[in-house]
């Protein structure tokens, strides 16, 4: 089972400070996405999230991200 799943509320840090959004999608294999080759699998899955702030994409490993309420 997925650790985050689709539309989750989550933090993670970002340049100092705490930023807000929502994960969009798990990453399961090797792409591109936010500007960079993501390497994950289905032992070491990775999350697209979208910044409630800027709007951006970034992707995270589990670790880095926490669940909102």
């Amino acid at each position: 089972m997925s650790e985050f799943e689709r539309g989750d509320h989550v933090t993670w840090r970002s340049h100092g400070g705490t930023a807000e959004g929502v994960v969009e999608e798990e990453i399961t294999e090797d792409t591109e996405a936010a500007g960079r080759t993501v390497r994950a699998s289905e032992d070491d899955p990775q999350y697209r999230v979208r910044s409630e702030k800027s709007g951006n994409d970034a992707v995270h490993k589990p670790g880095a991200l926490d669940k909102e309420g």
